[in-house]
């Protein structure tokens, strides 16, 4: 079960990779709209046994974790403007 959420989390982990810095930041900009469609998308897929439920729910929990952390981390971006985090990007 956890093994199976972990490696859904690194699907998206690695999806939010691929994206262009900027796009990637703009979405962090909405961290908790992302965390509530991925819980909610992966909940979907997984319904119907307890251990695809659990995977699930480790899966949004791991990206809920992500998406706070690179938002702290790294900043976002809002409209035009670059809000920095801990580490400053070039935008």
């Amino acid at each position: 079960m956890i093994e199976s959420g972990i490696l859904v989390f690194l699907g998206i982990a690695f999806l939010m990779l691929k994206l262009p810095r900027r796009l990637a930041l703009r979405l962090l900009k909405h961290d908790l709209a992302i965390d509530i469609a991925v819980s909610l998308l992966v909940f979907l897929m997984h319904f119907g046994t307890f251990s695809g439920v659990m995977a699930a729910t480790v899966a949004g929990l791991l990206t809920s974790l992500m998406t706070s952390g690179l938002k702290r981390l790294f900043g976002y971006v809002d409209g035009n403007r670059y809000v920095p985090g801990r580490i400053r990007l070039d935008v």
